[in-house]
């Protein structure tokens, strides 16, 4: 589910991966599929326990995670990643597409997933769009996922601002667009600004809120109730 591939600004540094996957095959054909493209894989796993030790040794710039796995299932360990290093995007490989497991995957912290059958120039593609905190998410399922998110954290107080406080009026009324569904050319249109000073302004917002990618900056505003204001 590879898209918005024009929402992330475009960087030319070098990419390095991780990728855990149960199948060693897969892990072959995967960082076969990588070194065609110029990034660079610093280490397998074979369970999620494994990956979670991975990612913490080797600070990769993007995970590739596969879901059921051996020890502890892929979206645990992509929760447990976020926690202990937010800004590393996590994305779900994965043999099954559905609406749900793309929700659990959001709400584990993943910026989203891409079939196993993929290219290798869309899982490059993929790769370099997370690692510059763009979405593989189209931005109008992000916002009816978001609020699915709302919905079921609604009986729950809200999480405290944080990080959110640091952001301009303006940032907010980004992020509040983000998380609403717009586009980088649609919150151009509706700020007035040009779709270059968007992309800038996004990332600021990324880097302000300690996440990964413009989806995490999205489900961190739901859950701190910014779209509730």
């Amino acid at each position: 589910m590879v898209g918005n591939l024009s929402e992330a600004p475009a960087r030319d540094t070098a990419i390095t991966v991780v990728i855990a996957d149960d199948h060693p095959l897969l892990r072959e054909g995967l960082q076969i599929m990588l070194r065609r493209g110029g990034i660079e894989c610093l280490g397998e796993a074979s369970t999620g326990r494994e990956a979670v030790k991975l990612v913490a040794d080797l600070a990769p710039d993007v995970v590739l995670m596969d879901i059921a796995m051996p020890d502890m299932d892929g979206l645990e360990a992509t929760a447990r990643i976020k926690e202990q290093s937010p800004g590393t995007p996590v994305v779900i490989i994965t043999g099954q597409e559905s609406k749900e497991l793309l929700r659990r995957a959001i709400q584990a912290g993943a910026t989203g997933y891409i079939p196993k059958w993929s290219s290798t120039e869309a899982l490059v593609e993929a790769i370099k769009l997370v690692k510059a905190g763009g979405s593989l998410i189209d931005a109008k399922l992000l916002a009816e996922l978001l609020q699915e998110l709302g919905t079921e954290e609604s009986t729950r107080a809200p999480a405290k601002e944080g990080p959110l406080a640091t952001l301009s009026p303006g940032e907010r009324q980004v992020l509040e667009l983000i998380a609403s569904g717009s586009t980088n050319k649609e919150i151009a249109q509706e700020t007035h600004r040009s779709v270059g000073t968007v992309k800038n302004v996004v990332q600021r917002i990324i880097e302000k809120l300690g996440v990964s990618d413009r989806t995490q900056a999205a489900v961190l505003a739901v859950r701190s109730g910014l779209l509730h204001d």
